[in-house]
């Protein structure tokens, strides 16, 4: 397994990806039948969610029957599938959903089969001492109903089968509606490897048509017995009231703060690479900048250089009343504004045109200079825009990112050599990760020490998950004996 991924290594990856689909080399189905591509049928899709949780409990108990070599084999050929159709996969999911760019969800699905923990991440405690020894193990749960997004479908299912999987689980998903056919082309692919490493044909499950029926199934039914959760916040809710032992991955709105003894230079860099990765669908992304007055023009200056096109404050104003939209709530008859689905993850380029700009592919991020109060700052949008405000000192800075974060716990970012400011901010902001001077991406091991995620669960604590988080612990004791000293 990899175990760091350079800026070079970084770069290398994309080009590679690019070259290939310019060649040719990557076909796509274009019908977005959730149960086959291009005529051959998906393994582990069902009509019924009643199957497909059947099917995904012979899965556990196959894999309960496997020892964590085997399992292990299983995993090692998941990772080396998925590295071979990464391309594939990231060309439906922009094909499906119309979000992201395909280099870089392909960059995602390398990262995934490379840093996702496998088995090695379950480990046993022993504790010894006069009255004999304890044996703590992490046991499976048994089945997981896993909740998987549209932002990174296949990436996402992926990763959850692996970490799943190596806890010694069973798995049935219930992917978003938009998403279907990327998602289940995942669990397909899931299926092969793990048929072709001597593995069960079906070793998770999923359903022909995701909906809210199918998952209160999955909710309800006595075999689930862990739910997991990737998504926007009503559906996080809505698993964390089923009665189960659940797991929330929830929304963000990941500030950013640069002070005046950052170097401004690569910053600007950093920012606009990081919010722009995949058209800033990541949660972890960077949505919005808190920049010391007197270096926000150089750092304004620095993101020019590196992609960005800057908008005039009436130019803002005119994009946030296309890209949010007003929602009424049926029952109380409040009408707030909402993220427009039709501009998340979309380039820049197609953002810009909205209000009679016309730029080619070289500009990969709109920003523009707000205050506090703006739309842009307050909510997630999940789009290449990026508002900067600018701040007096870090007092304001840190008070201004925390309000903005709203809670979530989620990410948070800094650019600064002063670790006094860092650790302020750090303490302040209590988010699940914190990245200092780097792109967001970095906090999920994709040029930064540490494993990945895409599921990361800030509202019920398990933060970046792995293997471990989809266990639970079972102690053995035998009193009096086994210690020898």
């Amino acid at each position: 397994m990899a175990i760091n991924w350079t800026e070079t290594q970084i770069e290398e990856v994309i080009a590679s990806v690019i070259k290939s689909l310019k060649s040719g080399q990557v076909t796509v189905n274009n019908t977005w039948d959730s149960t086959q591509y291009n005529g051959r049928k998906l393994i582990g899709v069902y009509a019924d969610m009643n199957d497909a949780i059947d099917a995904a409990t012979a899965g556990y108990k196959a894999v309960r029957a496997m020892s964590l070599e085997e399992r292990e084999k299983v995993i090692s050929a998941i990772r080396d599938l998925c590295r071979k159709e990464a391309p594939v996969m990231a060309q439906l999911g922009v094909d499906e959903t119309k979000m992201g760019k395909v280099s870089h969800k392909t960059a995602k699905h390398i990262l995934v089969a490379d840093k996702t923990p496998g088995t090695a991440d379950i480990v046993a405690q022993v504790k010894t001492g006069d009255y004999g020894l304890t044996l703590t193990e992490m046991a499976p749960f048994g089945v997981v109903g896993s909740i998987t997004p549209s932002t990174n479908p296949s990436e996402t299912v992926i990763c959850n089968s692996i970490g799943m999987i190596a806890a010694g689980n069973g798995v049935v998903f219930n992917p978003h509606p938009n998403a279907i056919a990327t998602s289940n082309y995942a669990v397909d692919l899931v299926n092969r490897a793990s048929a072709s490493a001597g593995g069960p044909k079906v070793l998770v499950a999923s359903v022909q048509k995701p909906t809210l029926d199918t998952a209160q199934i999955m909710y309800q039914h006595p075999n689930i017995r862990l739910l997991v959760c990737t998504g926007g916040p009503g559906v996080v809710r809505s698993v964390l009231s089923s009665g189960k032992k659940a797991i929330g991955a929830g929304a963000g709105n990941p500030p950013v703060i640069v002070d005046d003894t950052a170097d401004v230079k690569k910053a600007a860099k950093d920012i606009i690479d990081g919010c722009t990765f995949d058209n800033n669908l990541p949660c972890i992304a960077e949505k919005e900048v808190f920049a010391f007055s007197n270096i926000a023009d150089q750092l304004i200056s620095g993101m020019l250089e590196n992609g960005a096109y800057k908008i005039t404050k009436e130019q803002a104003d005119k994009l946030a009343s296309i890209v949010l939209v007003d929602s009424k709530n049926p029952k109380t008859g409040i009408i707030k504004k909402v993220v427009n689905r039709e501009c998340v993850g979309r380039d820049a380029s197609v953002l810009l045109e909205k209000i009679g700009v016309r730029v080619g592919d070289e500009v990969r991020c709109i920003i523009c200079e707000t205050d506090f109060n703006h739309p842009f700052v307050q909510e997630e949008l999940m789009m290449p825009i990026l508002p900067i405000v600018r701040v007096r000192n870090i007092d304001e800075a840190i008070d201004l990112a925390v309000k903005a974060e709203h809670g979530n716990r989620h990410t948070a970012h800094m650019h600064s050599k002063n670790i006094d400011h860092l650790t302020r901010f750090a303490r302040a902001v209590e988010t699940t990760i914190f990245v200092k001077n780097a792109p967001s991406y970095a906090g999920i091991g994709f040029g930064g020490e540490g494993h990945t995620t895409f599921t990361i669960a800030g509202p019920t604590g398990e933060g970046i998950t792995s293997a471990r988080s989809f266990t639970r612990y079972r102690r053995c004791v035998m009193a009096d004996n086994f210690r020898i000293i």
